[in-house]
């Protein structure tokens, strides 16, 4: 499957693109997140603590642990804070 993945905040800045279209067989998110880490370090230190990782599946917030049957898009942000 073929999806849309978006970086924002630091992890924009450590893997170094906004977003990009990724070719994946990862059925939740915690796959994709794993399939990304041996891609390249950039992606390995991004991803080095989830603890600081939210994660969005066709921008709805969700956990790790989300399947990723028939989503378009998923997102990686830092936790949110009000203001």
């Amino acid at each position: 499957m073929s999806l849309r993945v978006l970086y924002f905040a630091w992890l924009r800045e450590r893997i170094g693109v906004p977003s990009e279209t990724v070719d994946t067989g990862a059925a939740t998110v915690a796959d994709l997140v794993a399939e990304l880490r041996t891609r390249e370090e950039r992606y390995a230190l991004a991803f080095s603590d989830l603890r600081s990782v939210r994660v969005a599946v066709d921008q709805e917030l969700t956990g790790f642990d989300a399947p990723l049957a028939g989503a378009r898009e998923v997102a990686f942000f830092p936790p949110m804070t009000g203001g």
